[in-house]
């Protein structure tokens, strides 16, 4: 185990300066001028070359990509050009709310993905087989902003003043926030990795919610979360439902469940004994595959619902031709990607112990 860390850690310094070298290129291709984009009637041609000497956009796109590798290894990912603040701050600020809608996102459809999958499989061509197949389709064939607008709809004006209403937007209601924790906890001179990891945390609504003691902003936060968590997870429980059910099929045709159940052993001993444990690998990956991809931004989900997450912040910035916070989120969504294979990777060994990663 520790010799295949070693070398997955090995090869993702490559891996990263490849996805940095390849989207600083890329951004740099968009048509249209950032000094423009910024400016507008006043990105005079005299202004632009000021705006591109100051931000080194004058020099070699390869010198200017060694400069920024040489920043990053010191810990700086440079500074907004729209907003005039360190993508840092602007990560630590947006990367949180995906991050929480994705965690919710992804219980909701693991758990009624596998369930559905299970049920389905187990009563294979029964009514309750078609039904729960039907779900699972829907499920993938809906656009994630009709059903959101349609959840909205649903739970907070034909539903409102019921006790299921749900509120249509936004992380909290009107007047309920939360401080950061470094003013919370009363933390006198802060900076560097420290203040990143705080602000990180206090950004983690629900987080910040309970590590503070306040209860009220928690539940709320929680009614708030629901349905874009259902939205953005209905086509992972889908896909997780259809993978299950066929995953499961699959194992039950094997000898082994057969003579399990010509031994007398219970079904439900077989099912969890026998088949759910040998059907995971499948399940697993497709849940790894489905995370990483909320993780990197719930585009449509965040603006239906009015979330501040890392979807919308980078195609703001893509429109804004704001390098800096570009390249920024597209490293940490790449790091979050190899982090996520690397967690399904090792679940591998401990899922099936035939799997030696060495």
């Amino acid at each position: 185990m520790a010799q295949f860390l070693s070398k997955r850690l090995v090869l993702l310094l490559p891996v990263m300066i490849g996805i940095l070298l390849i989207t600083f290129a890329i951004v740099r291709l968009i048509p249209g001028d950032p000094c423009v984009a910024m400016l507008g009637e006043k990105a005079t041609p005299a202004v632009c070359n000021a705006f591109k000497e100051r931000y080194g956009m004058n020099d070699n796109i390869m010198v200017q990509f060694g400069h920024y590798i040489a920043n990053i290894a010191q810990g700086d990912f440079g500074m907004s050009l729209r907003f005039g603040r360190p993508v840092v701050d602007l990560i630590a600020e947006r990367l949180p709310m995906t991050i929480e809608l994705t965690v919710w996102a992804m219980l909701f459809s693991v758990v009624f993905g596998v369930s559905l999958g299970v049920i389905s499989a187990l009563r294979r061509n029964s009514w309750i087989d078609t039904f729960t197949m039907v779900i699972a389709n829907l499920g993938v064939s809906m656009p994630v902003f009709w059903l959101g607008l349609m959840l909205a709809y649903l739970f907070a004006i034909i539903l409102k003043g019921t006790p299921v209403s749900l509120p249509p937007s936004a992380r909290f209601t009107a007047g309920m926030g939360l401080d950061s924790l470094i003013k919370v906890w009363n933390l006198q001179n802060v900076v560097g990795l420290q203040k990143f990891f705080l602000d990180f945390i206090s950004n983690l609504s629900l987080t910040n919610a309970i590590l503070t003691g306040n209860w009220d902003a928690f539940f709320d936060g929680l009614r708030h979360i629901i349905l874009p968590a259902v939205a953005v997870g209905t086509i992972p429980m889908a896909t997780i439902a259809r993978i299950t059910r066929s995953s499961i099929l699959e194992v039950l045709g094997q000898d082994y469940v057969r003579t399990a159940r010509a031994k007398g052993m219970r079904e439900a001993m077989v099912i969890s004994k026998h088949v759910m444990s040998n059907a995971l690998i499948p399940i697993i990956t497709i849940i790894g595959i489905e995370t990483g991809g909320l993780l990197s931004g719930a585009v449509l989900t965040e603006t239906v619902f009015s979330l501040p997450g890392v979807g919308t912040a980078l195609v703001n910035a893509i429109l804004a031709r704001d390098y800096p916070v570009v390249q920024g989120f597209t490293m940490v969504i790449a790091l979050v990607f190899v982090f996520v294979n690397l967690m399904v990777d090792i679940s591998y060994a401990y899922l099936d112990p035939r799997i030696r990663l060495e």
